[in-house]
Order: structure tokens, then sequence, then C-alpha cells
């Protein structure tokens, strides 16, 4: 099976689309798909192929309420089944480690040829964690500038995740990355290629293992939207960008000119390659899943993690889902700075009576015991 994680530095690029379209696609040339909702907290990828509102999906998943199995649709499309997300369960933009590595199980365990991963817009670790299940996972940009430069951006983070990942903790590149985090300007500065000489110098083994996996990383990239020929030139420079900053060679799918007739097919509920199959837009699909099906499956090498490593793993990823929530909380105006140091003025309150409290039992067990003795 060959899992497309299809991501985008920023939204608005027509990522979802691109999906739902390449899934029907390739489902139509009897491969075996399955498509899955991963922007978890936005996710609206059933009104993209006309799938009714889901009545259970990754959310209700993660949060107990469906098996794995249940909530896996068939849908409208020939060989295409679809996962949906949801976006109405609090909490679902960060999850924890042990849920994503879960998901992950499940999603490798799938009985398909292609499982295309929608995933949401941006650099969350959960995002590069699961574009990272593939080496071969497709960057979706636009022409404009913000857009090619998020998309740079998006494989520049997603190569320090890389990093991260494949350095041990007790390693001494690890401790060298660590350094150098405490100093953001210095770290930005550095290019990956002379990051990695550095490494090599303290640290050769770890060094020879990311430029192992950095070897077998082949990102693809989709320019999506443009109006004219010209346009095309902006992948040139992400491509040079990433080969020059991150010594990472990109593969480039395709380029996708702006169609009025997708704003249609969105309004019917229909994927613009059965809305108008013959349409510029349909064909750019096309050719560009045709191109998938003739690209060779590739693989990252396992790594097997040590137990106490992914533990602490755990606990930095659970922290970091919990100041999401608290963040989430404060920019929605639910909660307010004031409320939230009331709040922990109570709790304080409240910890220091109960250790008195546990202090007066203690003291009775005691004395309770002794008289016991003494009887």
């Amino acid at each position: 099976m060959q899992i497309i994680p299809i991501a985008s530095g920023k939204g608005g690029v027509g990522k979802s689309l691109l999906s739902a379209n390449l899934a029907i696609a390739l489902g139509q040339s009897d491969k075996k798909v399955i498509l899955a909702d991963l922007d978890l907290g936005a996710s609206n990828l059933h009104l993209v192929i006309g799938h009714q509102a889901p009545k259970v999906g990754l959310g209700t998943y993660l949060t107990g309420q469906a098996k794995f199995e249940d909530i896996i649709a068939d849908s409208e499309y020939k060989n295409v089944k679809f996962i949906p997300g949801d976006s109405e369960i609090p909490g679902l933009t960060a999850i924890k480690i042990s849920q994503k590595n879960d998901l992950i199980r499940k999603f490798q365990s799938l009985d398909a040829d292609y499982l295309i991963l929608d995933l949401g817009a941006g650099t969350h670790l959960t995002i590069l964690d699961l574009f990272l299940l593939s080496p071969q996972g497709i960057v979706v940009t636009a022409p404009t500038v913000t857009a090619t430069l998020n998309g740079y951006l998006f494989l520049k983070n997603t190569v320090f995740r890389m990093m991260y990942n494949t350095f041990k903790k007790n390693s001494k590149a690890y401790a060298y990355l660590e350094h150098l985090k405490s100093d953001a300007a210095s770290l930005q500065r550095l290019y990956i290629p002379k990051l990695v000489e550095n490494i090599a110098t303290i640290d050769p083994a770890s060094a020879a293992l990311f430029r192992h996996r950095m070897e077998q990383f082949k990102p693809r990239l989709i320019l999506n939207m443009i109006d004219d020929p010209r346009d095309a030139d902006k992948s040139l420079k992400i491509r040079r960008s990433c080969n020059e900053y991150l010594g990472l060679d990109l593969d480039h799918l395709g380029i996708i000119y702006r169609d009025t007739l997708q704003d249609k097919a969105l309004a019917s509920r229909l994927p613009i390659i059965i809305y108008k199959p013959q349409s510029l837009l349909a064909q750019s699909i096309y050719r560009i899943a045709e191109k998938i099906m003739v690209s060779e499956t590739l693989t990252f090498d396992n790594n097997i993690e040590d137990s106490f490593e992914l533990a602490e793993a755990e606990a930095a990823d659970d922290f970091e889902a919990k100041m999401s929530y608290v963040e989430d909380l404060l920019g929605s105006g639910a909660l307010t700075t004031g409320d939230l140091a009331e709040t922990i003025k109570s709790q304080q309150y409240e910890i220091t009576q109960l250790r008195k409290e546990n202090q007066l039992l203690k003291s009775k067990l005691i004395k309770a015991v002794s008289q016991g003795y003494k009887l």
C-alpha cells in the first residue's frame, strides 16, 4: 500500500480538493483507495466529495465512541472508501501521542492500494509526523509569495522533525540540537547541509543515519491555482531553496490551473472530475494520478524507539496539547487571563488545604497505631 499524505504550509491552496479528486481518479483506474480526513478541528472533506454529514468519524473513534472499522464508510465512487474527520469535538487539533501512534498502526494495517491522508494546514507536530508516514508525501502550494514561502517552511519543519526523530535522546547530536534550539536565530541561519556537517564532527553515527533517511525522503510538489505559464517558475524557486538550504531533492508532480468550474462543482457537492471530467482541471488531476500509479512505492526504514524515550515524548506532547487547549480557550474568549489567574489561585488554595488535611490525618493515624501497640 502506498500512503500519500497531502499537506500544505497554509490553508486555501486546494489541498482537500486535490485529495478528493485524486482518490476518485485512482479508484476509476481500478485501484482500491481509502481517503481519510485528518484536518482535525476543521474537517470538511465530506462536503467536497458530496458525502452526508458523518455520524461517526475519527473524532468519535479517538474519544472511544466508535470502533475504527465502523468509521470506514463506502463512498458513491468506484473503489473509494472514506474515513471522515470530526470538527465538532473539542481538543482534536492536539491529539495525544498514544492516540497518534494508534492511528498510525490502524492506517498501516488497512487493505488498500492507496491511502490518501488529507492533513491539516500548518506545522503542528502531529501533522509533521503523519506527513512522515511516507517518504512520498505531497505538498500543495500556490504561486503567491506567502503560499510558496509557507510550502518551503513546511518542508523545512518536516526535515527538522525528521532530524529530531532520528537522533536518540542521549546522543551528542541530540544534545547539540537542543543547545542550538536555545538560540533560535542561530538555528534559523544554519542550512541543513552545514548543520549535518557540524553534527558529523561530534557524532558521525547519528549524522550518517540522518543522511540515510534524507536519501529515502522524496516528497513531491504540486503547484495549484496558477493563472499564467510564468507562474510555473515558482515551483523552481521552491526546488532550488530546498536543494540549497535543506539538502532535499523535490519531485514535481505537476501544475494545476485555476478554474472557475471548481466553484460550481463544489456548490453542486460534486468533485470536479465527476462534474466536468473533460475540464482542464480534471485532466490535470488525471495526469497526476497517472504519475503516481507508475511511481515506485517507497518506505522509510523502521526505527524501533526505546520505551523510555517514547514515554518522554508522550509527556512532552501531552504538555503541548494541554497548553494548546488553554491557548485555544484564551483565544476564543471562553477563558480570560483573569479567569485563568483566579483558577490557579483557587487550585493553589485547595492544594494547600488538602496538604493540611493530609498532615492531620497522618498524625491521627500515627497516634492511633501507637495507642494500639500500647494495648
